[in-house]
């Protein structure tokens, strides 16, 4: 004799069958692959569902189909506004999947990412989306031997070995580096952190630096200054830097670098951009508020998760394409009022 409750009197398939006045099998369709189901059949199993508080037995459906419904995601650090807005759009996207996220930080200690792929993989996820291309080689192989889908965000390269949706943080760097240039700079810094274990702003510096080489017959002076993404270091590695020479401009390697430098130059009265232009990267929540408007590269965090979350469902649910799936992210520098033509 069949149960019409489990789990001490929860609603099961059965009652919501009942309520819906279709067939147990039917609700399973629904719950597993709703798009064979008829959309009127899909209302009334969907409203039946709510009113009894029917919740699935996910562990159960993944031993069944080996699909858990949750989607790993990991990324350098969640104290970052930029990366809460990733997150946030990831799971956004995901519930429109019927799927839920584990997100997990690892703040930019990649040996760390060993522990939480094995703890991941503990909760049966069907698929993990990795911030960047640097990895430990552990934690890869730990995801392929079991057959779960990995996707590189954040980052886009050309010739990726694995699918990977992002913006060309190269191009970024490239860019806001030749703005400056084409106006009138000729004396620029460059304000990164270390890029050992950073593809992103190993990209970026990359992409700075090969503006500056394009510009070399102007007579152009650069110097590079490292600083982690932290405010405060930021302001007084600044402060150090400008107490000893002024250069025209700054390019940071993110927002968080360029708000410490712009508070080093409140400290010193210097004015930005009359006396120092600076762009960042990233277009932080709060960039557009700062007094001047941060001139930076927009990275599209928002339609960089959604558009991620809706690959990853995919490759879980249908398997990963032959060809290694890249996509590109566009994006543009956002002109602002910390940035003046140098004449």
């Amino acid at each position: 004799m069949k149960k019409a409750r489990s789990r001490k009197g929860a609603p099961g398939i059965i009652e919501v069958a009942r309520r819906a006045e279709v067939s147990p099998a039917t609700v399973s369709r629904f719950f597993n692959n709703p798009d064979i189901v008829k959309p009127r059949t899909r209302k009334r199993i969907e409203t039946a569902a709510n009113d009894l508080g029917y919740i699935r037995d996910r562990m159960a459906s993944a031993m069944h189909h080996g699909l858990s419904g949750t989607i790993g995601l990991i990324v350098p650090t969640i104290d970052n506004a930029i990366f809460a807005e990733l997150i946030q759009a990831f799971s956004e996207q995901l519930l429109k999947h019927d799927r839920t996220m584990l997100v997990a930080s690892h703040s930019y200690d990649l040996a760390r990412e060993v522990g939480i792929v094995r703890a991941l993989l503990e909760w049966r996820i069907d698929g993990v989306a990795l911030v960047g291309f640097t990895h430990e080689r552990a934690p890869l192989e730990m995801l392929s031997v079991r057959h779960v889908p990995v996707l590189e965000i954040w980052n886009y390269r050309e010739d990726s070995p694995l699918p990977c949706i992002g913006a060309d943080n190269f191009e970024a760097g490239h860019q806001v580096t030749q703005y400056l240039l084409e106006n009138g700079h000729r004396d620029i810094v460059l304000a990164f952190p270390p890029v050992e274990a950073n593809d992103r702003a190993a990209d970026r510096l990359a992409g700075a630096q090969h503006a500056i080489r394009n510009f070399a017959d102007a007579g152009v002076r650069s110097e590079l200054v490292e600083t982690k993404y932290d405010i405060g270091e930021t302001k007084e590695r600044i402060r150090n830097l400008l107490a000893g020479r002024k250069p025209s401009a700054l390019v940071c390697g993110n927002d968080v670098i360029a708000q410490g430098a712009v508070y080093a130059c409140q400290s010193m009265a210097i004015r930005i951009p009359e006396d120092l232009s600076v762009i960042g990267i990233g277009d932080f929540q709060g960039s557009a508020h700062m007094e001047p408007g941060l001139t930076t590269w927009r990275l599209p965090a928002r339609r960089i998760g959604h558009a991620a979350a809706d690959y990853i469902c995919t490759m879980s649910s249908f398997g990963a394409d032959r060809k290694v799936h890249r996509t590109k992210i566009g994006s543009q520098i956002v002109e602002r009022g910390s940035v003046c033509r140098k004449a």
